[in-house]
């Protein structure tokens, strides 16, 4: 029994694909966002290992206390940027290849990048 995958999932597998290819052969790790309506997630992969190196998101206690809406605006995605930029360093990661999945390079997901950008991240 195949299954029938509509235009948009078929994009969102051939997209994956070459980004985590590009990661595979450059050896950099990815920097992998994903928003929802209330909330915002930053994630850096290690293809080779198949590891998270480090992680953040508008749901961690400690940033939590400092976002007044949660994660659904674009000062708590800058926070998240500096904070997931300030722990890959902690971690040895300096360049980064920026995933932003199916979300387009705008609002949210555009702070993010650029404030992990600005705290020295290089992608």
């Amino acid at each position: 029994m195949t299954v029938k995958l509509t235009p948009l999932q078929r994009r969102k597998y051939r997209t994956r694909n070459k980004v985590r290819a590009n990661s595979l052969k450059t050896g950099r790790p990815r920097l992998s966002v994903h928003r929802t309506d209330k909330q915002i997630y930053a994630q850096i992969i290690d293809d080779r290992a198949g590891t998270t190196l480090v992680s953040a998101s508008s749901i961690d206690k400690d940033l939590k206390e400092k976002l007044k809406k949660g994660g659904s605006n674009t000062e708590a995605a800058a926070l998240i940027g500096k904070v997931i930029a300030e722990r890959a360093k902690k971690a040895g990661v300096k360049q980064v290849i920026f995933d932003r999945g199916s979300f387009i390079y705008h609002g949210r997901v555009k702070a993010l990048g650029e404030a992990a950008r600005e705290a020295g991240l290089e992608f």
